[in-house]
């Protein structure tokens, strides 16, 4: 199947490792250019050096996403590389807090969940207005769409898959699509769950046993090529719509 993403223009946020960095480098394997933003500039020209080995221009920029000013140079640098943008990805995330989270964590964590997709959208929406197409893509989670996690986690990534179905439905008529993509326990080197399991592999395959029917965590690359997809013109009816890339972890019916 030819996804259509040949020489178009994609920006991920978040894409120096784990989720993002995948769906960066799947991106540039389908001919893709990419531009890419995390914190940490050594792990973001690395993602960026690997993707130009995959025959695609690749733009590093060193930003932080909580900033809104940061976000505009982003976009802006974006621009300046390779004119326009077609795909956005707004991986950007963590959690922040727990049971009882202060002012602070509650604010941090909306900037980083939800401000950052909000301002980085709001940038590039008048550039997919301009040439009528447009794909955007806001990795939440399944705990935005289900009790769990931290209580401001859960709050973001549900309020960031409401926000892309009330932004889904208008934009509907002017070519673009807008859909949430929702992992479940997802491992990789260096992320939270990796670090669980390092640090109590007992209560993790207990965890696997109950919560996970296939047996197993997800992939990142299992993620990336739903995510691929729906940053494809192959789906071009399919907007406003919350994913599951969770093995069937999840319990909620819609």
């Amino acid at each position: 199947m030819d996804l259509g993403l040949k020489g178009q223009v994609a920006l991920v946020t978040g894409g120096s490792r784990g989720i993002g960095r995948e769906v960066a480098l799947a991106l540039a394997a389908e001919g893709c250019n990419v531009a890419i933003c995390a914190r940490g500039w050594e792990a973001l020209e690395q993602t960026a050096a690997e993707a130009r080995a995959l025959g695609v221009q690749a733009l590093a920029v060193a930003a932080d996403m909580t900033s809104a000013q940061e976000i505009q140079r982003v976009v802006e640098e974006t621009v300046a590389r390779f004119e326009t943008v077609h795909v956005l990805v707004n991986n950007v995330g963590g959690s922040r807090g727990g049971p009882a989270p202060s002012d602070e964590e509650w604010q941090a964590t909306l900037d980083l969940n939800l401000y950052a997709a909000i301002r980085a959208t709001r940038l590039v929406l008048p550039l997919m207005k301009q040439q009528s197409y447009g794909r955007i893509v806001n990795v939440s989670s399944i705990y935005g769409r289900e009790a769990g996690g931290n209580p401001t986690y859960n709050a973001a990534k549900a309020s960031l898959i409401s926000f892309s179905k009330t932004l889904a439905l208008q934009v509907a008529p002017l070519g673009i699509t807008v859909n949430s993509l929702c992992p479940g326990s997802i491992l990789f080197p260096g992320g939270g769950w990796a670090r669980r399991v390092e640090q109590d592999p007992e209560a993790m395959a207990q965890f696997v046993k109950r919560d996970m029917p296939m047996g197993r965590f997800g992939r990142v690359e299992e993620v990336a090529a739903v995510a691929v997809f729906l940053a494809s013109r192959q789906a071009s009816l399919l907007t406003g719509a919350a994913v599951n890339v969770d093995g069937g972890q999840s319990r909620s019916l819609i």
